[in-house]
C-alpha cells in the first residue's frame, strides 16, 4: 500500500491529484473520475472509456462448467410455471 498524501480543498471545493497517484493510475488531463463515498472515505475511480469493453468477459468464470442451454431451458420452464400459477389464482 502506498503512503497517503495530503491535499488541500480550494475555496472552489477542488483538489489537485498528486502526481504519484496520477502516474500510478495513468490519469491524464481531461480524463473523468467516478466519485464514491464508502464507509466515510472518498474514493476516486478512473471512469473507463467504454463500459462495454471494460466489463467484457467478467461473467466468463460464473458460467464455466455450466450447461447454459440446460440452464436457460430450466429458467424458461420456471417462467411458464409461475405464469400458470398466477393465472389460476
Amino acid at each position: 500500500m502506498s503512503t497517503p498524501v495530503s491535499v488541500k480543498v480550494s475555496s472552489r471545493h477542488q483538489i489537485a491529484l498528486p502526481s504519484s497517484a496520477r502516474h500510478q493510475l495513468h490519469i491524464q488531463a481531461g480524463d473523468r473520475l467516478l466519485v464514491d463515498v464508502q464507509d466515510g472515505m472518498l474514493v476516486l475511480i478512473p471512469e473507463p472509456d467504454s463500459y462495454v469493453s471494460h466489463m467484457a468477459g467478467l461473467g466468463r468464470t460464473v458460467w464455466s462448467g455450466t450447461d447454459t442451454d440446460a440452464y436457460l431451458q430450466a429458467e424458461r420452464e420456471a417462467w411458464s410455471e409461475t405464469s400458470s400459477n398466477l393465472s389460476s389464482d
